[in-house]
C-alpha cells in the first residue's frame, strides 16, 4: 500500500512537469508555428493570423497560472483547442482546416490529463504544433 508520503512525492512530480512548461517548453513548442503563420494569402492568411494569436495569447495565459493549479492549464488548453474550431470553420483550404481540427482534438485529450495533474501529454502535443499547424500555414 502507497504511504502519504509517496502519493504527496508522486503529486509533486506531476506539478513539476507543469512547472517545466510553464518555464519555457510551451514557448519553444509554439515557436516554430508563430514564424510560419500568415503566410499564405485569402482566408487561409487571416485564419494562420489568428492561429498565432490565439497561441500567443494561450501562452501568456498559461504564464501566469501558478504550476499548483493544474485545473487551470487544462481549461486554458480546453479554451485554446475551441478556438482552433473555430478557426478552422473559417477557411476553405482543407488541409489548413484538418490541421486545425486535429490539432484541436489532440489539444482536448491534453486538457484532460494535464487537468489531473499530468502535463506530459501537452508537452508532446506542443512540441509537434510548429510542424503540424505551420506545415498547413505555408
Amino acid at each position: 500500500m502507497r504511504g502519504l508520503w509517496q502519493i504527496k512525492r508522486e503529486g509533486a512530480m506531476r506539478y513539476g512537469v507543469v512547472r517545466a512548461l510553464a518555464g519555457g517548453v510551451v514557448m519553444l513548442g509554439v515557436s516554430g508555428l508563430l514564424g510560419a503563420c500568415g503566410a499564405l494569402g485569402g482566408d487561409s492568411g487571416q485564419v494562420c493570423t489568428d492561429t498565432k494569436k490565439a497561441f500567443q495569447q494561450y501562452v501568456t495565459q498559461v504564464r501566469s497560472v501558478p504550476a499548483a493549479e493544474p485545473a487551470q492549464w487544462g481549461q486554458a488548453t480546453q479554451r485554446l483547442a475551441t478556438r482552433l474550431d473555430g478557426l478552422a470553420k473559417k477557411t476553405d483550404d482543407g488541409a489548413l482546416k484538418k490541421a486545425l481540427q486535429d490539432e484541436a482534438g489532440r489539444l482536448r485529450s491534453a486538457a484532460a490529463s494535464v487537468h489531473a495533474g499530468d502535463a506530459a501529454q501537452l508537452s508532446a502535443v506542443l512540441d509537434g504544433t510548429p510542424s503540424r499547424i505551420g506545415k498547413a500555414c505555408d
